[in-house]
């Protein structure tokens, strides 16, 4: 597994932690970032201790304020910018198809590619000086892909993609949690943080299974796959969890969940 100090990874009792360590720079991703993003959720054992990931930002200041821009200084040739396209899709397929919850603790700006990392977790939650969204109209002019488009229209409605984007205006904390963009607010990072972790305590006592079927049927009617979850059903009902929930309801006693 590759190794950088701008991305630093942690897991403690069953509650992996993921933080964007640039804050020099607003945690503005690198490519090697993106890699070890991808790294982690693509290493995650359905059947391991974890059984949730909190993602946040270093400093004051910012979530992730996007992709470190000279990363954009090679483009050339029209295969760079699919490439870069391509390399995106693959980071964020990886982190909304990792089997755990995923919380996004977001405080400061949360633009672009950082944007796009929490608007791909399976949570969020804010700070009340959150500012979220793609001013790319204003700045870059570069564009999203369809993947990433889907993602935000699920989330806020196209109308609302379309009208921040072509604003370039960023979305503040009071509108983000009544868009349904965050599911809290709270007054700073630290707390923002902690109370992550506590949701991410809670989900520990939840039923692996449940979450990881959601998660994924919830990703597949996303592209269209409507009919495509006997799998999940199966899984979930024929497993050892389903028979232990069943007798700790009965026995009024609280379940012993194994994820499988």
């Amino acid at each position: 597994m590759s190794d950088t100090q701008d991305l630093l990874w942690q897991e403690q009792d069953g509650i992996g932690i993921i933080t964007l360590n640039r804050p020099k720079a607003r945690n503005a991703l690198t490519f090697e970032m993106y890699a070890r993003l991808r790294e982690i959720c693509e290493e995650v054992d359905p059947d391991g201790p974890l059984r949730a990931i909190v993602i946040t930002g270093a400093g004051e200041k910012a979530f992730a304020a996007g992709t470190d821009i000279s990363a954009f200084r090679s483009f050339r040739q029209p295969q760079d910018a699919l490439d870069y396209e391509q390399r995106m899709d693959k980071v964020l397929g990886a982190l909304e198809a990792v089997p755990v919850p995923t919380i996004a603790a977001i405080a400061g700006a949360c633009t672009g590619g950082g944007a796009a990392i929490a608007a791909t977790c399976d949570l969020r939650i804010g700070a009340r000086d959150m500012r979220f969204g793609f001013p790319i109209a204003r700045t870059l002019g570069n564009c999203l892909s369809n993947a990433n488009l889907a993602r935000l229209s699920a989330i806020i409605g196209s109308h609302r993609v379309k009208e921040i984007i072509f604003t370039s205006r960023l979305i503040e904390a009071g509108e983000a949690f009544a868009l349904g963009l965050v599911s809290e607010l709270h007054d700073d990072k630290e707390t923002v943080f902690v109370r992550a972790l506590q949701i991410a305590e809670t989900l520990k006592g939840h039923a692996p299974l449940t979450m990881r079927a959601t998660k994924e049927a919830l990703r597949r009617l996303r592209v269209g796959e409507r009919d495509n979850d006997k799998d999940l059903i199966v899984q979930c009902y024929m497993s050892e969890d389903f028979r232990e929930g069943m007798e700790a309801f009965l026995a009024k006693r609280a379940p012993d969940w194994k994820g499988r």
